[in-house]
């Protein structure tokens, strides 16, 4: 990923947050016809300095039979974006641009299918983003939960390289993040609003004393 130094993000940790904040991600490898991409949720878990991406796809999806040939890949994690109009630069001769933020991640892909195997998986998954799931999966016929298994594929991706990119105006002056700030944060879509959101996170933008 092209990365200006006024956009990365050096910081890992800000990076994982990030991912744990945006866990539906993009997960890109190739085939013999070209790249193949899957959209899917996972779960971010760290072993003393190394990551893991665990999650799963259908059996029908043919991504993972690529995986297995090509276990090298790229997962994308995105958040909030927003188009920013020049109108709020103090200067005429600029152009319009688009604030955005996303974490690039690598590594090599383990597959399995066994049961026991998936139900690690799960058991990952579902306190992640339902915990209140568990008492039902639990409560549903052996048969059906071993059907249920039997139509998807764990991955597992050990991360070798993290990149991330904070494109969020870091190169205007703070008048100009504040205009921005100031003109995203209203917005009803969480997308454009979102934005100004993070900016003003990290803290850009004019420091104002509280009272």
């Amino acid at each position: 990923m092209y990365i200006p130094e006024y956009f990365r993000v050096e910081d890992r940790s800000t990076a994982l947050q990030f991912m744990r904040s945006n866990p539906f991600a993009i997960l890109v490898s190739t085939n013999d016809d070209g790249p193949f991409a899957t959209h899917v949720p996972v779960v971010i878990r760290e072993n003393g300095d190394q990551v893991f991406l665990r999650g799963h796809v259908a059996k029908a999806n043919p991504h993972w039979r690529y995986l297995e040939q090509h276990p090298r890949s790229l997962m994308i994690f995105h958040g909030p974006h927003s188009y920013i109009s020049p109108q709020h630069y103090e200067t005429r001769e600029v152009v319009p641009t688009w604030n955005y933020a996303a974490v690039h991640v690598y590594g090599d892909t383990r597959l399995y299918s066994a049961h026991e195997d998936l139900l690690g998986m799960l058991h990952d998954l579902i306190p992640t983003f339902e915990a209140a799931y568990q008492q039902q999966w639990d409560s549903l016929s052996e048969a059906y939960r071993t059907r249920m298994l039997n139509h998807i594929v764990g991955f597992e991706i050990a991360v070798s390289k993290i990149e991330a990119k904070f494109k969020l105006s870091q190169n205007r002056t703070p008048t100009e993040q504040q205009n921005i700030i100031d003109s995203l944060c209203p917005v009803h879509d969480t997308a454009i609003s979102g934005t100004g959101f993070l900016m003003r996170d990290i803290g850009l933008g004019l420091k104002k004393e509280r009272k």
